[in-house]
């Protein structure tokens, strides 16, 4: 798993795909986390809007930053909205 122990610069960026959105996080131009598709469901579909998909990478990035799993729950995108 990532670790912020020396407090590096991680950033979100949204990212247009052909079918929909996704999000990177990166860290010193790094490729940390690429998510192209929602995750937890059982569809292979991107985020309808680049506003989805940058609410559920704040969340991935916030749990980065305390050390914790950078996973997705379904109870998770049910609270952020997150249409699919």
């Amino acid at each position: 798993m990532f670790s912020c122990q020396r407090e590096e610069k991680l950033e979100l960026h949204a990212i247009q795909l052909t079918n929909g959105w996704g999000y990177v996080i990166t860290s010193q131009h790094r490729t940390i986390i690429r998510q192209q598709v929602i995750p937890v469901i059982a569809e292979n579909k991107s985020f309808a809007s680049e506003d989805d998909a940058l609410k559920v990478g704040q969340n991935v990035l916030s749990k980065i930053k305390q050390n914790l799993s950078p996973t997705t729950t379904l109870q998770e995108l049910e609270t952020l909205k997150i249409r699919y």
